[in-house]
């Protein structure tokens, strides 16, 4: 059964691709189709700089919400493929251009999907104590580990630099 599901979500995504790169007349290239996402995006396209852009799914939200998970997340990724080639990578990602894709697909042009996400199961990240003029943070490893490489980041709410806290 899963695999069944994995092989149309391929195949359906595989004619988007089709039906929209025949309609805009655009080639948009694929590296492959993945169903290894994790957490509560249902999908997403990683463009990078050197190789073909690959989409990435959710097997465990596809598989709780077949329906809803073809007939919307597919388009959804596929059109930010189709947007990001007619348009370029300066466009916003839900924007006009990205809406209008959807509309011809015959999808709701939403940002987010509404599946539930609460029997998901979420990484817990550690978290850093992190200071500006105004107030505490709590950053995650991942920004920790930039900061700790150099890499500054504001208060948004008073623009000082954020500094650890030391404990």
């Amino acid at each position: 059964m899963t695999e069944s599901l994995f092989q149309r979500a391929t195949q359906e995504t595989r004619d988007l691709i089709r039906r929209g790169e025949d309609h805009f007349g655009v080639h948009c290239p694929l590296s492959g189709i993945h169903f290894d996402l994790k957490g509560k995006a249902a999908g997403m396209v990683v463009f990078t700089q050197r190789a073909k852009p690959f989409i990435r799914y959710n097997p465990l939200l596809l598989k709780q919400n077949p329906e809803q998970f073809l007939s919307q997340t597919l388009p959804h990724e596929v059109s930010h493929l189709i947007s990001r080639r007619l348009h370029g990578a300066d466009i916003r990602p839900h924007g006009m251009e990205w809406q209008q894709i959807m509309q011809f697909f015959g999808a709701q042009p939403k940002r987010c999907h509404q599946f539930s996400t609460e029997e998901l199961p979420v990484r817990k990240m550690r978290r850093f104590p992190y200071r500006c003029a105004c107030r505490q943070h709590q950053l995650t490893a991942i920004r920790h580990n930039r900061i700790r490489k150099g890499q500054i980041y504001r208060c948004t709410r008073c623009g000082n630099s954020l500094l650890p806290v030391s404990l």
